[in-house]
């Protein structure tokens, strides 16, 4: 059996992929799993970690707000579906399966002209334009979110399942902490905190942080600051031996997560499934720009939950996220009860429920 996985262009496309992907060969050891990404996203630095194979296709996003900046699918646009069509030919799947992103658009696309059965998994409540345009001849729809299905257009063979978000799914008997915090480079005791604003980072989240360290308001805090990939050389001058540790992205983040106390985020799909799974405790600081606003809708339902708190983007500064980082580390009261609020909204075994509907695809009954 031969599955081909397109997406990606950030992590919060890419990781369900590996996810999938993870639980597929689980399942059925002896499957063929093909991921495929843009020479321009995220994957182009993970996939060459990852044990499958993987092609990069010159995809670009869809400029929304910049429409001008569209005109460069006229001249992309012919040599891509060249490229499509050749990796179709060349790998004939059985099943091509989209996450969702700029990476999976023409991909699945062209599988579906194909007559090749496809199948979409959305992450967010409101859903992407990649999976709004795919649904309606896709054979399955991967919901994270239920609410998504009433924003969406499935044809009428296609089944919808709110699965959840597929992730990689904790260890029950995983590595002592203290020994994941060695592994992540911290030697000091005390709390730590994980902080990362996603794949590419946050410019604010970024900037509240830094101001922080300098005002010194982390003190006796250890620091695992995720600053997005194009950001990491302009901040490891932050980095302090075995207290703060700065890195673009963490991959494989299962490490930060078992040593983390305290994460402090954005609130994307997948970094709530993957902090549910956990566990964690979270200060959530949705991004004001994403689509329709998806980003504080998550938070506000982790926060009333009493998995997290939400700190909206208007009200972060370095003061006021250091004073709540502070009192939230102190509190294992509060921090444990977080930490059970999270953990029993969480869905650690979405992507087996996924992998097993896409074998039943490739080999109906």
């Amino acid at each position: 059996m031969k599955v081909l996985i397109a997406g990606g262009g950030t992590g919060g496309h890419l990781m369900p992929a590996l996810a999938i992907a993870d639980a597929l060969r689980t399942i059925e050891p002896h499957a063929e799993v093909l991921l495929v990404g843009s020479e321009r996203g995220i994957e182009r630095q993970v996939l060459p970690h990852q044990p499958y194979p993987y092609r990069l296709l010159p995809l670009e996003p869809f400029y929304r707000a910049q429409w001008w900046r569209n005109a460069r699918w006229l001249a992309l646009a012919w040599r891509l579906l060249r490229a499509v069509d050749a990796l179709l030919d060349a790998e004939r799947p059985e099943v091509v399966v989209s996450t969702g992103g700029y990476a999976a658009g023409p991909v699945v696309w062209r599988a579906q002209r194909r007559g090749i059965p496809t199948a979409v998994q959305e992450q967010n409540a409101f859903p992407g334009l990649t999976t709004r345009w795919l649904s309606r001849r896709a054979r399955h729809i991967y919901l994270g979110w239920r609410e998504a299905e009433t924003r969406l257009h499935p044809g009428r063979n296609t089944r919808v399942f709110a699965y959840g978000n597929p992730i990689r799914p904790p260890d029950p008997n995983g590595t002592d902490r203290s020994v994941m915090l060695r592994q992540v480079g911290i030697s000091v005791s005390g709390p730590c905190v994980l902080v990362f604003g996603g794949s590419q980072g946050s410019t604010l989240l970024n900037g509240a942080i830094a101001e922080a360290l300098e005002q010194k308001l982390f003190e006796g805090i250890s620091l695992l600051w995720g600053t997005g990939s194009p950001n990491a050389a302009r901040l490891s001058r932050y980095a302090v031996p075995g207290k703060i540790v700065v890195q673009g992205f963490f991959d494989p983040i299962a490490p930060a997560y078992r040593a983390a106390d305290l994460i402090v985020s954005r609130a994307g799909a997948m970094t709530l499934a993957e902090l549910c799974a956990w566990g964690k405790p979270s200060v959530l600081v949705p991004l004001a720009t994403a689509a329709a606003d998806h980003q504080t809708f998550n938070a506000r339902a982790m926060a009333d939950a009493g998995a997290a708190i939400l700190l909206p983007q208007s009200e972060l500064g370095a003061a006021g996220l250091g004073r709540l980082v502070s009192t939230l580390v102190t509190n294992r009261e509060r921090l444990a009860s977080m930490s059970q609020a999270a953990r029993a909204r969480g869905q650690p075994d979405a992507a087996r429920d996924i992998a097993r509907s896409i074998v039943s695809l490739a080999r109906p009954a």
